[in-house]
């Protein structure tokens, strides 16, 4: 048997955006049939929420579509490099810190914007929905939604 593909889903803080799309994500792969095949994790730029799981109100917005966010906020670590077949950054900020970490460059071609991925969505950069009102995690929980359905197809035809 091969390997399964690995995701690693990147934002600041590992509570908001990168565990809602680790979540999404296995749900898509759930849905799918493709829990053998494809794993995801989720890790934060930032060391400011280690150990703690998925914020309340982003929980709340996930809820409502039926999937529970489970999980521990990590830091992103130089060997998550070499762990993951690809690390997909929320917004412009994590991208840009996650290559600061591969000076050299030899793990660029792993690190991809998350928006790439959206099929209906025009955003460039999955919004930090954190100081903000309900609206603004429910928009990125469709957000994540879109594109996690987007990234899944791109994977089971062998784009990425």
């Amino acid at each position: 048997m091969t390997q399964p593909y690995k995701l690693l889903f990147v934002c600041l803080g590992n509570i908001c955006r990168s565990p809602s799309a680790e979540n999404i994500m296995n749900y898509w792969v759930e849905q799918n049939h493709l829990g053998d095949r494809i794993l995801s994790d989720s890790a934060g730029t930032a060391s400011y929420h280690i150990g703690s799981p998925p914020d309340r109100r982003m929980n709340a917005a996930a809820m409502k579509r039926g999937i529970q966010l489970v999980g521990r906020a990590r830091q992103f670590q130089r060997s998550d490099f070499e762990e993951f077949d690809l690390i997909l950054a929320m917004d412009k900020s994590n991208y840009e810190d996650i290559l600061s970490l591969d000076p050299q460059g030899k793990y660029h071609h792993k690190v991809k914007l998350m928006c790439s991925f959206c099929r209906t969505h025009p955003d460039q950069e999955v919004p930090d929905p954190y100081y903000g009102g309900s609206e603004g995690f429910n928009y990125v929980i469709d957000l994540l939604m879109d594109a996690c359905e987007g990234l899944l197809d791109a994977i089971v035809k062998e784009e990425v």
